[in-house]
């Protein structure tokens, strides 16, 4: 049996590897241009992910992008939607397209042991010194992002049209996209036919590009509670009304609002993702503070979610007779991610028929949010990719690996990056075609 398992393993390394043999083949064909960037390109990456900055707090990260575009031939603006960037390529009549890299990182404490590690702190929305990290990925993009518009400058004579470069702020709490479309993203620089943005992703082998038409992404609003008691000595409870226990029978009723009351084929979910509370173990606090989270598909039931958790946490306080509702604050942030089928299809058969067949994936839709659906309800033609970024002998162990948003998740540099530079490469040339050849 040991030895029949050893042969499985033998014949899944091998099969990976021939997989990212071809693929590398394919990526080498394609774009042969990436060979000779991978030293610069790699240089860029170390310097992003060292210096990582939060939302809105993105100065360093789009200067350094600015000059490098700038360097290239791009008209760029900076300080769109506070701290974004927008930079543009003409070349002759055609359709304008869009590509968008996120410039922003996480309050998270690095912890992957890499030479180049983040040290670096930054202050969040309250004014609380944290530690920051591209725990996500976007010094990633960005670098891919930067990959493919060097070599987009240098072939202008294969396409046609208006190339549309934005590095946004604030993607990690679904406001940059938002800000950017406020100040004049589609009014004062030209308005995309198309728009393409790739993320990262911990469930694919490193190079592959997932894809899912439709529906991919869920919605995402904050919800920020405060629950409201009669603080005392935790000695005499009974003098008191305890906003820590209120706010635990709370938390449990409202994970019914998913199990019990909504629809099981209609994805939800809530996560209440900090609270905080108290100062001693025998004081019992004044007031508990709630940090939740509400992803949905659909607009019922997004709205459900919301009025449920609402009337639940309303009804825990006024069965302990607490000394005031509970402050109930949503604040809404992206709409679900929706793919053009059709462009996706067009986009998927231009990777596969550039850089092979194997190049690109079907992947399923998830629970996780993005506010680059702001563009595609602005009325532009958009798609959002993922690129596999985990080594295929790790992904097939089995293991239990580092996540996004971990303080232990790094992707694997190459061929991520390559096949990441690549793969934009391909789908731009694709979608910035002459009228000419559009006629053919």
């Amino acid at each position: 049996m040991v030895g029949r398992c050893v042969c499985i393993l033998m014949v899944l390394s091998l099969a990976n590897g021939n997989a990212a043999l071809a693929g590398a083949q394919g990526v080498t064909q394609a774009v042969p241009e990436i060979a000779a960037l991978e030293p610069e390109l790699e240089g860029l990456y170390r310097d992003l992910h060292e210096h990582p900055e939060l939302a809105f707090h993105e100065e360093r990260t789009a200067a350094a992008l600015a000059e490098r575009l700038r360097a290239l031939g791009f008209e760029v603006t900076t300080g769109v939607g506070q701290t974004g960037l927008v930079a543009i390529l003409r070349n002759g009549s055609g359709p304008v397209v869009m590509l968008r890299t996120e410039l922003d990182a996480l309050p998270i404490e690095e912890k992957t042991g890499l030479p180049f590690a983040s040290k670096s702190k930054g202050l969040d929305s309250e004014g609380k010194e944290v530690p920051v990290s591209h725990a996500c990925g976007h010094d990633l993009h960005m670098t891919g992002w930067y990959g493919a518009a060097k070599i987009m400058a240098r072939r202008r004579s294969t396409w046609h049209g208006t190339l549309m470069l934005i590095g946004q702020p604030a993607e990690e709490v679904n406001r940059g996209a938002a800000a950017m479309l406020a100040d004049g993203l589609f009014t004062r620089f030209p308005k995309p036919d198309f728009a393409i943005s790739m993320h990262d992703e911990p469930s694919l082998p490193s190079g592959k590009v997932g894809f899912h038409a439709g529906l991919f992404r869920a919605s995402m609003d904050s919800v920020d509670v405060t629950m409201y008691g009669r603080g005392g000595h935790g000695g005499k409870p009974q003098t008191t009304v305890d906003p820590i226990v209120l706010s635990a029978r709370a938390i449990l009723g409202i994970q019914t609002i998913v199990s019990r009351e909504t629809d099981p084929l209609s994805p939800a979910v809530v996560t209440i993702g900090a609270i905080h509370g108290g100062t001693a173990g025998n004081v019992i606090p004044d007031e508990v503070r709630m940090l939740m989270s509400v992803r949905s598909y659909d607009e019922k039931v997004r709205k459900h979610l919301l009025e449920s958790i609402k009337r639940q946490l309303n009804a825990e306080a006024a069965a302990v007779d607490a000394p005031s509702p509970p402050s109930i604050k949503v604040v809404p942030g992206a709409e679900a991610v929706y793919n053009d089928p059709e462009v996706t299809a067009r986009l998927v058969a231009a990777l596969r028929r550039d850089l092979g067949p194997d190049s690109a994936v079907e992947m399923p839709a998830k629970m996780t949010s993005e506010d680059f659906s702001a563009y595609g309800r602005a009325g532009v033609r958009a798609v959002l990719l993922h690129i596999g970024a985990v080594n295929p002998a790790e992904l097939a162990s089995g293991s239990k690996l580092p996540d996004l948003h971990s303080p232990k998740w790094v992707p694997e540099l190459e061929p991520t990056l390559r096949s990441l530079v690549a793969a934009e490469v391909v789908m731009l040339t694709e979608l910035l075609v002459a009228p000419k050849s559009v006629n053919k």
